[in-house]
């Protein structure tokens, strides 16, 4: 049955509309930063539920967990989703993008910017907010002090960058740290369906050291190293940013170090219980 050409035209129309709309406010420059926290808050929101839909219906000893644990259970579905997610937009901003490069000449490297890093940073701190909301309700039951503190200096972080456009290129490289969530997360799960004793636990408590030791700890080397050889650059950002810049990699990076230490004796207790 053919459609009217009134009813197509009508339809094509309310389509334009549509994507006006959104080309000249939602993806517009001024708007990018609050539709993308936006939209990065929503995104967790669904997350959650298709984690909770999905787990509902395919794995067994979801059923048997208690309320707490089953929203734990629910949110790091999202953290490892938002960790996938930012991760590849890190590694193609800080490896591949010709944006931060060196060869660029267009202006400072603290203080390049464009529409994708910053809807990509927009996302983050719309994950670092619902995550941290979440655990400050539920405090302490989804993660202590040290959560808190880090979630609050990684999102402060994310949100200047984001709105100011200054020094996206060190956000993005300590963004790569995300990597090492979904196996911290798999690791809370394995242990979570009393899978501690299996080879499974013991290849993720690996993976997870090696992640671990090249994203949290070499990258951050590399970060403060590319500080010492554009300082020029770094020292002409707002004082803010500036402190920003030194601060929060120094402390998240003292907090990967004796979360490191941890991880390294978890590991060896496995290992020497293996033998």
């Amino acid at each position: 049955m053919a459609v009217p050409r009134k009813t197509v035209m009508a339809i094509k129309s309310y389509q334009n509309q549509a994507e006006d709309l959104v080309k000249s406010y939602l993806l517009a420059d001024p708007f990018m930063p609050y539709t993308s926290v936006i939209g990065g808050i929503f995104l967790c929101k669904m997350v959650y539920d298709l984690t909770q839909l999905i787990s509902t219906f395919y794995i067994k000893s979801y059923a048997s967990l208690t309320k707490i644990q089953r929203i734990e259970w629910n949110s790091r579905g999202i953290s490892s989703i938002h960790a996938l997610f930012i991760t590849v937009l890190s590694l193609y901003f800080v490896f591949w993008s010709d944006l931060f490069s060196d060869q660029q000449l267009a202006g400072l490297v603290t203080f390049r910017s464009s529409p994708l890093s910053v809807f990509g940073l927009g996302v983050s701190v719309g994950y670092f907010c619902a995550d941290l909301g979440m655990l400050l309700w539920l405090y302490p039951s989804l993660g202590g002090m040290e959560y808190v503190l880090h979630h609050s200096l990684a999102g402060i972080a994310v949100a200047y960058s984001m709105f100011s456009g200054e020094g996206q290129l060190y956000t993005y490289m300590i963004l790569i740290s995300e990597i090492t969530t979904p196996e911290i997360n798999m690791r809370w799960y394995l242990d979570t369906a009393g899978m501690k004793r299996s080879s499974a636990y013991l290849i993720n408590g690996i993976v997870i050291f090696f992640s671990w030791l090249g994203a949290r700890i070499l990258l951050f080397g590399y970060m403060f190293y590319h500080v010492y050889l554009h300082y020029d650059q770094v020292i002409q950002m707002h004082i803010f940013g500036y402190i920003l810049v030194f601060a929060v990699p120094a402390v998240l990076a003292i907090m990967n170090l004796m979360w490191f230490g941890k991880i390294i004796k978890g590991l060896i207790k496995q290992l020497t219980k293996r033998q």
